[in-house]
């Protein structure tokens, strides 16, 4: 699927922010103290929502899960005037409990739906993926590395009927495709089949 011109600029300013923010000058990761500190200015943070979303995208990191990655797929080749309602995106976006506390703020001024639409798309794009990732699993530690290796794992588990979970799994799978191709129907999109 193609990637809007809006979202593929922002892209690598996304990327810079997370890896400006990952290790100090002596290259310990502080990753996790930097987003914090950002969580707490994020008030402030706010002033840049529209001149700058991905340095306060950031602050959003690791705050959204992504349960319909066919509607994160969409929302990737749309133009920044483009995006739907945030309220619209509930079923296929969800928010931890701090990244709501946070969205609460930001949704009260007027481009806080739009910039929550930026912010999501952008985590989503972070987190995707990608060919060299699949290439090289050794290298990354990523989240679908991990989860991989734990099936991999409960598949030597003894005493399992791992063709009852497949199916399970494809089922919820198919139901979820569904889903996602429901909702983008629903927001005006041709239904691929």
């Amino acid at each position: 699927m193609s990637m809007s011109a809006f979202f593929r600029a922002l892209r690598s300013s996304y990327q810079a922010e997370i890896d400006d923010l990952a290790s100090d000058s002596e290259g310990k990761d502080v990753l996790r103290q930097r987003l914090l500190e950002k969580r707490g200015q994020i008030a402030f943070l706010s002033q840049m929502m529209e001149s700058a979303p991905e340095m306060v995208a950031v602050a959003f990191h690791g705050g959204f899960h992504f349960e319909m990655p066919a509607v994160m797929e969409q929302l990737l080749t749309l133009e920044s005037d483009e995006f739907p309602d945030w309220d619209s995106l509930a079923d296929a976006v969800q928010l931890t409990p701090w990244a709501k506390d946070m969205a609460s703020v930001l949704l009260k001024q007027p481009q806080g739906d739009w910039f929550m639409t930026v912010a999501a798309t952008l985590e989503y794009l972070y987190q995707r993926p990608t060919p060299h990732h699949q290439d090289h699993p050794e290298e990354g530690h990523d989240e679908l590395g991990e989860q991989g290796a734990r099936a991999s794992a409960r598949h030597l588990d003894h005493g399992h009927d791992f063709d009852a979970d497949d199916d399970h799994a494809l089922k919820n799978d198919q139901e979820h495709d569904d889903a996602s191709a429901d909702w983008l129907e629903d927001q005006g999109f041709d239904r691929k089949e």
